[in-house]
C-alpha cells in the first residue's frame, strides 16, 4: 500500500494506525444542505489515505504526499497555518477534539490519496473525517458517528473558515458501498438506498477551478435567508425553505423580488426532486432518477446560476451520448465537476466521446472518472 511505503521511507517505521476516508458525489440535492433540506450523495472509490503512530512528546510532524511538504505543530498550542493551508484540516479536527477533553498523543503521520483536489469531490471532508477516524483509532475508541461528523464540519466551518453543510462530512463517513445515502440535513436522520448493479456512475471533471465558488456560495446562502425572512413576513410560518412545497412557494411569489423567488424555486423543487428520487431507486426505475438529474442542472443552470459555460458544455455533450440517463453539475457550481449516471455497456466509450467532444467544443482537456459508490470511514471494509 502506499500509503504504508511512503511512512516507512519518511519516518524509518512501520505505522501503527492506518485510516481512509472516501470523497462523494452528489447525484442529486444541490445547494440543499444549509436550507434545511434532503440530498442524496454517495461516497466514491477515491479516497484519502491517513498512516502514522505515536509520538513520546505532544507534536505532530505530519507530511502531505499530495503538496510535498511536511509540516510539525504542537498540540497544546493548535494554531492556524496560512504558510500551509493544507494542514489545517488536520488542526482544526486536531483543536476540537482537545476541546471536548481528549488528551491527543504526538504523532508522525503521512496523508495522501486520489480525491481530485477543487473538484467539486469533497477532498476536503476526506481529509477532515480522516483525520478524526485516525485519531479515534490512535487512542482505540470507538466513536459515535454523528459526532464526529458534526465534529469534522465545525473544523472546517470554523477553524478553515469554510462555511459548509454538513453532508460532504456526512457520507464520507457513512457512505455505503453500492448504495447512495440519503440525508435529511434539518435533524441528520439518513437511510441508505441501493443503487442499481446496471448503473456506473461516471464524474467528468470540468478542469476549472472554482475561483467564485466561496463568495458566490456566500450569497447564495444570504439570498435563501432573506427569501425565508421575506416570506415569513408575509405570514409563512417558516423557519427554512424546506419547508415549503413548490405550489406553497408560487401562491406567495409577489412577495419576492425576481431573484430571490429563483433562489428559492431551486432550493424548494430541489428537495421534491430528491424524494422523488429516492422513490425511482426504491422502484429501480433508473430512467425517471435520470431525468431528475438533469431537471436539477437546468434548475441550478436557471434559477440558482451557479452553473458555468464548461460545465454545461459537459452535461450537453453527456446527454446526447448512449446509455446515459442523466447528468448535472455536482457541487457549489462555477467550475468544478459533473456526474453522469451511465449504462456499464456505455462507459467506455462514454469517457472517449466527452474528452474528445469537449476538446473540441471548447478546446479543453477533461479528466472523466468512472467511479462506483464506496464504503464511508466508519463502514467495515
Amino acid at each position: 500500500m502506499r500509503i504504508e511505503e511512503s511512512f516507512r521511507e519518511i519516518f524509518g517505521q512501520e505505522p501503527e494506525v492506518v485510516t481512509r476516508a472516501p470523497g462523494r458525489v452528489n447525484l442529486i440535492g444541490e445547494h440543499t444542505d444549509y436550507n434545511q433540506g434532503f440530498v442524496l450523495p454517495a461516497a466514491i472509490d477515491r479516497s484519502v489515505w491517513y498512516a502514522g503512530r505515536r509520538r513520546a512528546d505532544r507534536k505532530v510532524r505530519a507530511y502531505s504526499i499530495d503538496f510535498q511538504d511536511k509540516i510539525e505543530f504542537d498540540l497544546d498550542q493548535v494554531q492556524k497555518d496560512e504558510q500551509h493551508p493544507w494542514s489545517n484540516y488536520l488542526r482544526g479536527i486536531s483543536k476540537f477534539m482537545q476541546a471536548d477533553s481528549v488528551k491527543l498523543p504526538g504523532v508522525d503521520l503521512v496523508i495522501g490519496g486520489d480525491v481530485p483536489r477543487e473538484a467539486g469531490l469533497s477532498s476536503s471532508a476526506a481529509v477532515e473525517v480522516g483525520a478524526a477516524v485516525f485519531w479515534e483509532k490512535i487512542l482505540n475508541r470507538q466513536p459515535d458517528p454523528v459526532s464526529l461528523v458534526k465534529l469534522a464540519q465545525k473544523a472546517e466551518n470554523e477553524f478553515v473558515g469554510v462555511p459548509s453543510g454538513i453532508m460532504d462530512q456526512f457520507v464520507s463517513a457513512l457512505g455505503r458501498k453500492d448504495h447512495a445515502l440519503f440525508l435529511d440535513c434539518r435533524d441528520l436522520t439518513y437511510f441508505h438506498v441501493p443503487l442499481s448493479s446496471d448503473v456506473k456512475i461516471v464524474v467528468c471533471n470540468s478542469g476549472v477551478k472554482r475561483a467564485l465558488a466561496k463568495s458566490e456560495y456566500e450569497v447564495r446562502v444570504s439570498q435563501c435567508q432573506q427569501a425565508v425572512e421575506r416570506l415569513r413576513a408575509r405570514g409563512l410560518a417558516i423557519n427554512s425553505l424546506r419547508e415549503l412545497e413548490p405550489a406553497e412557494l408560487e401562491a406567495a411569489r409577489e412577495a419576492l423580488p425576481g431573484v430571490l423567488f429563483k433562489r428559492a424555486r431551486h432550493v424548494v423543487t430541489e428537495n421534491h426532486r430528491v424524494q422523488c428520487a429516492v422513490d425511482a431507486l426504491k422502484q429501480g426505475n433508473v430512467e425517471r432518477f435520470g431525468r431528475l438529474m438533469t431537471q436539477s442542472h437546468e434548475s441550478l443552470r436557471d434559477d440558482y446560476e451557479v452553473s458555468s459555460r464548461e460545465l454545461d458544455t459537459l452535461v450537453e455533450l453527456a446527454l446526447k451520448q448512449w446509455g446515459v440517463y442523466g447528468a448535472r453539475m455536482t457541487g457549489a457550481g462555477f467550475g468544478g465537476c459533473t456526474v453522469s449516471l451511465v449504462s456499464p455497456r456505455a462507459a467506455e466509450n462514454f469517457v472517449r466521446a466527452i474528452q474528445q467532444g469537449y476538446q473540441k467544443a471548447l478546446g479543453l482537456q477533461t479528466e472523466v472518472y468512472v467511479c462506483q459508490a464506496s464504503n464511508g470511514a466508519l463502514v467495515a471494509t
